[in-house]
């Protein structure tokens, strides 16, 4: 049963629940308001900010999309 799953601890998931990954958004001028900018091992948020590319930059822990997972 699903509550003695929980009970024990085990995910109810079969896939054992959403992966998360580090994902870096801010503002550039092509859009002002704060979006994706790519995920934190892929872009240097450091030489985006420096470089007057990007600011208002935050690192924020989002579930990585379903076909990325595999």
């Amino acid at each position: 049963m699903r509550i003695d799953v929980l009970e024990r601890g085990e995910s109810i998931d079969p896939q054992g629940g959403p992966t998360l990954r580090s994902a870096v958004y801010g503002s550039t001028e092509d859009d002002p308001d704060p979006h994706f900018l790519g995920w934190a091992d892929e872009v240097d948020a450091d030489e985006l900010f420096e470089s007057g590319r990007a600011w208002g930059l935050s690192v924020r822990r989002v579930a990585r999309p379903a076909q990325a997972r595999r």
